[in-house]
């Protein structure tokens, strides 16, 4: 009989940080790739990654003065970054330790070679401290093992968000990956404008413009720690705090519900406690908030 713990590896924050550091850089220089090449879509779901049996994809991408598209794939297997064309031609990078720098340089060269011209922003996002792509020469880690570990993770949890998206009826989010954020989400709607003070930034003004309930998982940089299973509501909604959830809790410092990771691979069926954490944190948004869940749900 299959452990089905196996697939729900130890990810040791400490241990695989200056990796995730690395690969955070690098998911970032290949989706603004996507950001530049596709139009805007709602909440910007034009711009996130996908998880594939192999690793991490942007999926078809159109070229602006071609009749061809380019696929970008992150292949955690074997570690290397690969560049797909529909003319058929193709070309391959090795993921190995170097500076996010270095891989940024390789990465246009290999754009070139494939006559791919877009232009690509080279000031990181969404991170405290951010230093130019072309000058970071501190990211430089690659933990093979430890990737793997982080895309057999990605696996399992966008199955089981993606079982826990089929339960709803309303507007709903693809299962994707935010490279901003570097975290894997899926987020339902209620149909409702988002009420309260603008947003502080276009960013979040469009991200945010109606009511959200999103749920995700961090690989442990979060804020938390450690890698976890989140859930939050935004607008946030008066008790949601008070709201009772199994498994997980709340967590006040970052107002937002939480299942640590460990907590679920450790269980004995993660992807059920994984299920009911998502469950159960939007029951509590949902009902905190006032949407009309006879006609959300299914």
């Amino acid at each position: 009989m299959p452990d089905i713990h196996k697939a729900w590896p130890v990810l040791d924050w400490p241990q695989w940080q200056p990796t995730a550091d690395t690969l955070h850089m690098w998911t970032q220089i290949v989706g603004k790739t996507r950001l530049a090449l596709t139009p805007l879509q709602n909440h910007w779901w034009n711009v996130p990654l996908y998880v594939s049996a192999r690793g991490l994809t942007t999926s078809p991408m159109p070229l602006h003065d071609r009749s061809d598209v380019l696929e970008i794939e992150f292949d955690f297997i074997a570690h290397t970054l690969n560049f797909r064309l529909s003319t058929g031609d193709a070309l391959a990078l090795p993921l190995r330790a170097q500076s996010v720098a270095e891989f940024f340089a390789e990465y246009k060269a290999a754009l070139k070679s494939l006559g791919v011209d877009v232009k690509i922003y080279p000031m990181p996002v969404e991170i405290a401290v951010p230093v130019r792509f072309d000058l970071d020469h501190a990211n430089a880690s690659y933990d093979r093992d430890a990737v793997e570990r982080f895309h057999r993770v990605l696996i399992e949890a966008d199955a089981t968000f993606k079982r826990f998206a089929c339960s709803f009826l309303g507007k709903i989010s693809p299962v994707h990956f935010f490279w901003g954020s570097f975290d894997l989400c899926v987020t339902r709607f209620s149909g409702r404008r988002a009420a309260g003070p603008p947003r502080p930034d276009p960013i979040q003004a469009e991200a945010y413009s109606h009511e959200v309930i999103s749920c995700g998982f961090w690989p442990g940089n979060g804020g938390f720690g450690r890698p976890a299973f989140y859930c939050y509501a935004a607008p946030v909604p008066d008790g949601l705090a008070d709201k009772p959830v199994h498994p997980g809790a709340w967590n006040p410092a970052l107002g937002e519900f939480l299942l640590d990771y460990d907590e679920a691979r450790t269980a004995p069926d993660p992807a059920a406690a994984v299920l009911d954490f998502l469950r159960s944190t939007y029951a509590a948004g949902a009902d905190a908030a006032k949407w009309d869940r006879a006609a959300l749900d299914r």
